[in-house]
């Protein structure tokens, strides 16, 4: 189907929304200065995280051809 606008990544002049000054990049968002300052403050470093087992409800009875014996 080439019905569909062509995709452009060209850099495009925004401004920042943080410290609203004018920037060029390919997407709307923080401008370069403010994103080394957000990740230096916000950042973190990703970690596991274990999750208890599921475990159903008691009161779900099993479905009767499965349990069904020949």
């Amino acid at each position: 189907m080439s019905d569909a606008l062509p995709l452009t990544l060209a850099a495009t002049s925004s401004i920042c929304p943080r410290c609203n000054t004018l920037h060029n990049g390919r997407f709307y968002g923080p401008c370069e200065e403010c994103r080394v300052q957000l990740k230096s403050t916000m950042g973190n470093e990703a970690r596991d995280i274990e999750v208890a087992e599921y475990v159903p409800k008691m009161n779900v009875t099993p479905n009767a051809v499965a349990t069904k014996d020949d």
